[in-house]
């Protein structure tokens, strides 16, 4: 099986993947999203592990929150893509690491990256994280996503609760100015992480890069200009604080 070909015209002309036996329909509709995702094809010709790399290519192009000398910790980091973005930009080096990484799913090394193989989850796990970082992080890039389920409620339910934990753990690590990106699913229940990132965050960001399917319910929440925590939640807090209206987004 080949993935895009050209035809007589130059066009290039889309990949049907044959069933085969012991392949779901879903997992026929994957392979056939994969071999014709011009994302994965440019990923594979620019030595990049995922197309996840154009993800944060294209938030950063526009938001500017990865530069040289920043410290960086990418949660949930496998297979890498984002850690070799990162590398590249603050430019770390095995002589001087930039960029901590975690995933409990096995990676391979990269050079400029610290790298433990390990659940953010585990109760040492930050620990271990703010010890590698050896200062406060100027930025915090969390692409944890639960292991899906099918259920869409269930599943944004799950990673609203990674990203939560994402965004506490950026609270106590970053420097004043720093930045926090997540990802989010679609659905409803991201009220609370919104509220508190409002509190710490000069302005709160809702982004849907090019590199992101289109009809994935996949949205990253970008949090700029770390003020300093906050100890409590205003509970009295109007509506409009959040924002224009009322969503804590802004464009």
């Amino acid at each position: 099986m080949k993935g895009p070909v050209k035809g007589s015209g130059g066009r290039e002309l889309t990949v049907r993947v044959k069933t085969a036996r012991g392949r779901t329909a879903s997992s026929q509709r994957w392979l056939e999203r994969q071999l014709n995702d011009p994302y994965v094809a440019r990923s594979k010709r620019e030595g990049y592990r995922s197309r996840a790399a154009y993800k944060l290519i294209e938030i950063d192009d526009k938001h500017h929150i990865l530069a040289p000398g920043k410290r960086v910790v990418d949660l949930g980091a496998a297979p890498g893509g984002w850690s070799q973005v990162a590398v590249q930009r603050v430019g770390s080096t095995d002589a001087d690491p930039r960029v901590v990484a975690i995933d409990y799913l096995e990676m391979d090394e990269l050079p400029g990256v610290k790298l433990f193989i390990k659940d953010f989850l585990d109760e040492d796990a930050p620990a271990l994280l703010e010890q590698a970082l050896g200062g406060p992080a100027d930025v915090v890039l969390s692409d944890m996503a639960a292991p899906t389920t099918g259920h869409q409620q269930t599943d944004h339910l799950r990673t609203i609760y990674l990203a939560e934990v994402g965004a506490d753990f950026a609270l106590n690590v970053l420097r004043p100015g720093g930045h926090f990106l997540s990802k989010v699913f679609r659905g409803g229940a991201e009220g609370s992480l919104l509220t508190t990132l409002k509190q710490n965050f000069a302005t709160v960001h809702h982004i849907k890069p090019p590199a992101s399917r289109a009809g994935s319910v996949e949205l990253f929440v970008l949090a700029k200009g770390f003020k300093g925590r906050k100890a409590d939640v205003d509970a009295d807090a109007e509506p409009g604080d959040a924002g224009e209206d009322g969503s804590g987004w802004q464009p």
